[in-house]
């Protein structure tokens, strides 16, 4: 069954940096926090993440919540932050293998990309943020930084594979390859119809990228 393929990547919920000084017992429960959101926001939504949820989650007091969080916006801030950042230091794995050519890479990057897909954090988390991003200009804000921060090493790649694309043509080609990866997750993510499909998606995507990129002429853009 094409389910039954182990994952070649995995990708750690969170990344959480470094804070500069204060006590173990601080960074401990900084931490704490985020997780306790993250939580919320895959098992009950966006809207359901108030401060005070987080707060009785973590076993503490709203005030002390917010002495690490004054506000909703600045936590779910260092939340996409964190969440984001576990995603770049995969891409930069990637990115840095040596005697792996620019179109293995992409290759990787896409599997891995696709295989996230499949997780429960991922298949409940972005498309409820894609959707709140139509109406909260917040979380709009949020969305496309975050976007944007992960077509990053799409970029690239492509500009390796083929730099007679203009970077106006590299951008608009990451971005397509973006959306077609993320377009599969409300068809083939955790719990969806065609779950058990995404090994063998995995393989056409992951191959039709890397000749469409290496075929696609500024011609093609005309």
């Amino acid at each position: 069954m094409p389910g039954s393929q182990t994952p070649q990547f995995t990708v750690p919920d969170l990344h959480i940096r470094s804070r500069e000084g204060g006590y173990a017992r601080g960074r401990e429960g900084h931490e704490t926090i985020l997780r306790a959101a993250l939580n919320l926001l895959v098992e009950q939504g966006y809207r359901a993440m108030s401060m005070r949820k987080v707060a009785a989650a973590c076993g503490m007091k709203l005030g002390n919540l917010t002495y690490y969080f004054p506000t909703k916006e600045d936590l779910v801030r260092e939340l996409l932050d964190a969440v984001i950042t576990s995603y770049e230091i995969e891409f930069e794995a990637i990115i840095h293998e040596e005697g792996v050519s620019p179109e293995q890479r992409l290759e990787e990057i896409c599997t891995l990309i696709l295989e996230d897909i499949r997780t429960k954090k991922t298949t409940r988390v972005f498309p409820e943020l894609w959707a709140l991003s139509n109406h909260d200009p917040f979380v709009f804000d949020r969305v496309h930084e975050l976007y944007a921060r992960a077509r990053a090493p799409l970029l690239g790649f492509i500009d390796e594979i083929n730099p007679d694309l203009t970077p106006e043509q590299t951008e608009a080609l990451a971005l397509f390859i973006s959306a077609s990866m993320e377009g599969l997750t409300v068809f083939a993510g955790h719990d969806k119809p065609f779950e058990k499909r995404m090994p063998w998606l995995e393989k056409i995507a992951a191959k039709s990228f890397v000749q469409f990129v290496k075929s696609v002429t500024p011609d093609d853009f005309a």
